[in-house]
């Protein structure tokens, strides 16, 4: 069951970096992730209200935001930094990226999820499992070709250095978030709750040096309709993700290989959105990656 709610996962993640990619053209990445945190943050405020006045409602409908204690508070803080400089770097590199590289680029944090994975938790994944995240890895890494036909030079552009930094913070986060749900015992929305909450106000803290005192660029900024839309499709993810991370069995490792199969999402209806070149070519490495994702739902 973990494994499909990983592909929803994936589905919504598809979504989330189309409307992404749109929401950033022509605006800086900083106000417009203070945009979708601040959706993604009102999505759980009902919640969070009904569980202190409605207890039993929002427990039958598995959304209940329990109290936690402060050490665990500190624990959340911890991630919602480490997230924070994820996406301010992928948010950057997506400005100035094709999202048909940048996607591909943010699919090789199974590799480093995979590192902590064995060394961390002591996975032990099947062998057609271990083909099947390989078969991915190799995959992604096809793409890194495709991009020096766009033009982008991965050892002189500095985007693609930002969008690496975004992969590997992103990839700990990943990480840490098995620790957070199964070690701490945290639901999901109680985890997403908080996560909004400090994250929001570390971006606040960023914007208020950096964008809030120069009226030019709060002018230059525009707003769209895909800002709220990034943050509603990024909760649905995680929710989705942290409900298949508190199965005991699920493997961290395999769950964040099958959270790739967004790509398809990026590579078919993203370059066909955004115009981008060698889409044909792209779907080479795109069949490895579901090829890949199948044998590790399907072949045990």
């Amino acid at each position: 069951m973990w494994m499909y709610l990983g592909l929803l996962a994936a589905l919504f993640l598809g979504l989330h970096n189309l409307c992404k990619k749109h929401a950033v053209q022509g605006n800086e990445a900083f106000p417009v992730l203070l945009g979708t945190l601040t959706t993604s943050l009102l999505c759980f405020i009902p919640f969070y209200l009904g569980s202190k006045f409605f207890p039993e409602f929002t427990k039958g409908i598995d959304l209940y935001i329990s109290e936690i204690p402060w050490q665990t508070h500190g624990f959340i803080l911890i991630k919602s930094c480490i997230m924070a400089g994820s996406w301010l770097l992928a948010y950057q590199a997506l400005k100035h990226l094709p999202i048909t590289i940048v996607t591909p680029i943010r699919s090789a944090g199974p590799f480093f999820t995979f590192i902590g994975a064995i060394f961390i938790y002591q996975e032990h994944p099947t062998l057609w499992q271990w083909i099947g995240f390989f078969l991915i890895i190799f995959s992604v890494f096809l793409y890194s070709r495709l991009g020096k036909k766009e033009g982008l030079h991965f050892k002189k552009n500095k985007w693609i250095f930002a969008i690496i930094g975004a992969t590997f913070l992103g990839a700990s986060s990943g990480l840490y978030d098995k620790f957070l749900i199964q070690k701490l015992a945290l639901t999901p929305q109680t985890l997403l709750f908080w996560f909004c909450w400090y994250t929001l106000l570390i971006i606040l803290i960023i914007l208020s040096i950096t964008w809030f005192p120069y009226k030019e660029k709060r002018q230059a900024f525009k707003w769209r309709w895909t800002m709220p839309a990034v943050g509603i499709l990024l909760q649905l993810a995680d929710y989705f993700y942290f409900k298949a991370l508190q199965d005991p069995e699920a493997l961290i490792m395999l769950l964040s290989a099958i959270k790739r199969s967004q790509i398809l999402i990026a590579v078919l209806v993203g370059g066909i959105i955004f115009k981008e070149k060698n889409k044909r070519k792209k779907l080479v490495p795109l069949i490895g990656i579901i090829v890949g994702v199948a044998l590790i739902m399907y072949f045990k």
